[in-house]
């Protein structure tokens, strides 16, 4: 059968033959740009298609009239049924929308990706909305249509054939598609390998929800400052995220006057991103309503009895007391233990050197005996003092119409060759003009006016240490750099990837404090002395003690003398700690991504960063020390050090020991229900009228066991799982950090074994990874 008319000339038939095989390498030329599956998989049955029509179509219908429409239909249906057989279930991993193996043309190299994608573990991290991924490349883009379910804790992988040319990958576009259900997913990162089987490997943090039905664009995890991408690629991708963010985290005020914080009155204005996971969920709330219902145990047992010894404080002790508390609780009379929480108990920020007597220390008549001894330890260098005057004046509380007391103690302690800190004399409250000078309390005098002395200066130091060491310095200060670091560095910024890990769950669990432990009618006001108003006045007044030096180990324990004690295991273990961060850590990945001082100068978003935390964030700190703009390397180290420890280490020496020393509630009374002694006829009945009554010493006991416990869900100092960096640089920075982590650890477990009462509060595999409780 002839493929041209049988009515036509012999002249006509050449010319025609002649045509066909014109087109016919026309179109094969052609088929080489086409996608790789349409050039590998149907044009070979295209070309079958020529006998196909000889055997089955009548010679009549071969004319060039009806040949290409007949044709065109018949590679329509061999294409459908070539895209139905590689999208079919047998296709294992099938191609981009089910094309088959690409072959290199000449639009450069394509191939075949090996795609990851992992979800997070939580309960809700998986979703049963469908996922549409992109690649981006710098000179590409490939659709890889919707391509998986994300399930909890799982790693999906595929592979797809890139019929475009891409170039190294910039972005991972993504879209969850749903119709009537938005179900959120967490997605930690999403891996590409490609193209083939040698092509390099490129990793995309995430380690967020995804959440509605816009796209959102995944950097890959290589750390980029501003001057690292002079061509531009991540320019608009940078200025949309800091765009958005600065939408999402707000400035907010919870009270005039203090430093700033995220704007939100309750766990639900925050962003999702910054809430609890539901484990993290699940175990506070049900803490809390543990502490509640032991409350309320110990209230009932207690309801009709009226305690008249110390000792009667045991008929709460039963529940969830740590092996040092009830040490505290047999020896918390004794001196030498009294001291020694100044050095490294729960609040070890309060105790300096003297270089001078205090000049609030007014000596009665008769006294010249003390203030010869103070003058001989303040020479020898052994002379320390902790001063609570930041509490006069402060308005106590009110409870349940019953007026409550505070006082400002002065306390004078000597350094003795064993490494005991005794205390000399103590003062309660600051001399008045036309008044008589307050008395000195001393050890020589009667057991009962002493120990009254000591209770009055524990509870001032639960005020101070509470408040002010504790919720301001390390929580509120926490929350001011991770809502700079959310509006300021976009998530692409090796400063910001440095950070991240160390502000996970600070945000919640500050509006959890206030929206519950310092709130109106919280726990302060029920049952803390400077509860009612006076906690908001005391976190005013301590504002201008935040100074940029008081934040840096090094520079505050020189301030306060501090360097050299040997029974400082607070100070030895905080100086170690903070040399590992700053230089195994920060330094390792700063040189990393600034080569010069240059670079740091030239870095705007950097100084954008830290601008916003000194001048807005901190209401204008420049006068304590913070810079409002970072000069070298150098700097750029100690200032993100600076930020680290404060969320980790700094904060983990004023929280953990909460649940030794404060659960016996003698030892650190939250209220007193008298005003402080003028004179030294004090009883067993003064102290037990003036330390707090069964209600608030239960309420101090559970608040106190769900803050200090041990937590379960805990990432420990550098031990994250997160990964936004990617490459061997930055990850042989934090294998060798871990490294130096470990051994310090086990010095100070070594350490420890060789003391009476070890100290535990800085050990890296206790210290937590950010301020999250």
């Amino acid at each position: 059968m002839t493929r041209y008319h049988p009515y036509q000339s012999h002249l006509q038939q050449k010319k025609w033959r002649q045509r066909q095989r014109w087109q016919l390498s026309r179109r094969r030329s052609r088929m080489t740009q086409l996608p790789c599956w349409l050039t590998s998989s149907i044009v070979p049955l295209m070309r079958r298609s020529h006998h196909l029509l000889q055997s089955l179509i009548p010679s009549f219908f071969l004319h060039p009239h009806y040949l290409f429409p007949i044709k065109l239909c018949l590679w329509i249906l061999i294409a459908a049924s070539a895209f139905c057989h590689s999208c079919g279930p047998s296709q294992k991993a099938p191609g981009l929308l089910g094309f088959s193996r690409r072959r290199e043309t000449s639009l450069g190299k394509m191939g075949l990706y090996r795609v990851r994608v992992s979800t997070g573990s939580s309960l809700h991290a998986g979703s049963n909305n469908q996922v549409q991924l992109w690649l981006v490349g710098q000179h590409g883009e490939a659709a890889l249509g919707k391509r998986l379910w994300p399930a909890r804790g799982k790693e999906a992988e595929f592979k797809v054939d890139v019929p475009e040319f891409l170039g190294p990958l910039l972005f991972v576009k993504l879209r969850k598609w749903h119709l009537l259900n938005d179900d959120a997913w967490f997605c930690n990162w999403i891996s590409v390998q490609g193209p083939g089987a040698s092509g390099d490997e490129f990793r995309f943090p995430c380690y967020r929800w995804v959440e509605g039905d816009g796209v959102l664009s995944l950097p890959e995890g290589t750390g980029r400052t501003v001057v690292d991408d002079p061509q531009g690629f991540f320019k608009k991708h940078r200025e949309e995220v800091l765009e958005e963010r600065r939408k999402l985290y707000r400035w907010g005020n919870w009270k005039d006057g203090l430093i700033l914080n995220v704007a939100g009155a309750g766990i639900g204005d925050l962003p999702v991103d910054e809430r609890f996971l539901e484990d993290k969920r699940i175990d506070f709330e049900a803490s809390l309503a543990k502490g509640l219902a032991d409350l309320a145990v110990k209230d009932s047992l207690n309801i009709l009895t009226c305690w008249k010894d110390l000792d009667d404080f045991n008929r709460i002790f039963w529940c969830g007391q740590s092996t040092l508390a009830e040490r505290v609780r047999d020896s918390w009379k004794e001196d030498d233990l009294f001291g020694y929480q100044f050095l490294n108990g729960t609040n070890p920020m309060l105790l300096r050197r003297s270089t001078r007597l205090p000049a609030r220390l007014v000596f009665p008549p008769g006294m010249e005996e003390l203030q010869a001894q103070l003058e001989k330890e303040l020479q020898g260098g052994t002379l320390f003092e902790a001063d609570f005057s930041l509490l006069d004046g402060i308005k106590a509380n009110v409870i349940l119409c019953s007026q409550q007391y505070l006082a400002a103690p002065l306390v004078l302690l000597k350094l003795q060759p064993d490494g005991k800190l005794l205390p000399m004399v103590i003062q309660l409250q600051l001399p008045r003009g036309g008044s008589p000078p307050p008395p000195l309390f001393l050890p020589t005098d009667p057991p009962m006016v002493w120990l009254l002395a000591k209770c009055w200066v524990r509870s001032s130091d639960f005020q101070l240490h509470e408040l002010q060491s504790h919720l301001l310095r390390g929580h509120l200060m926490a929350e001011v750099f991770a809502v700079a670091t959310m509006r300021c560095l976009p998530s692409i910024h090796p400063i910001f990837k440095l950070i991240i890990p160390h502000l996970r769950y600070t945000m919640e669990i500050n509006i959890r404090a206030r929206s519950g432990l310092v709130s109106n009618m919280g726990i302060f006001d029920q049952v803390v002395s400077t509860g009612g108003g006076g906690h908001v006045e005391l976190l005013r007044r301590a504002g201008p003690f935040l100074t940029y030096r008081s934040f840096c180990p090094p520079d505050d324990l020189e301030d306060r003398g501090l360097l050299g004690v040997k029974s400082s295991f607070y100070a030895q273990d905080a100086l170690r700690l903070w040399e590992i961060i700053f230089r195994r850590y920060v330094e390792g990945i700063v040189n990393l991504h600034y080569k010069t001082d240059g670079a740091v100068k030239e870095d705007l978003e950097l100084q954008t960063w830290c601008r916003e935390i000194t001048e807005i964030g901190l209401l204008g700190a420049q006068d304590r020390g913070f810079p409002v703009s970072l000069e070298s390397r150098d700097q750029v180290c100690h200032f993100v050090t600076m930020c680290i420890f404060t969320c980790t280490g700094q904060h983990s020496s004023v929280h953990l020991g909460q649940l030794d020393w404060y659960a016996w509630v003698p030892n650190a009374p939250c209220t007193m229900r008298l005003p402080p002694p003028t004179t030294k006829d004090a009883t067993l009945e003064t102290v037990m009228a003036t330390l707090p009554n069964v209600h608030q010493s239960s309420l101090q006991m559970s608040i106190t066991w769900q803050l200090g416990r041990r937590q379960p869900v805990m990432v420990a100092l550098g031990q994250h799982e997160e990964e936004y960096f990617s490459g061997p640089g930055p990850k042989a920075v934090l294998k060798k950090f871990r490294e130096e982590l470990a051994a310090l650890d086990k010095e100070i477990e070594f350490r420890n074994a060789k003391l009476d009462m070890p100290y535990e509060y800085l050990r890296p595999s206790l210290v937590e990874n950010s301020v999250a409780i």
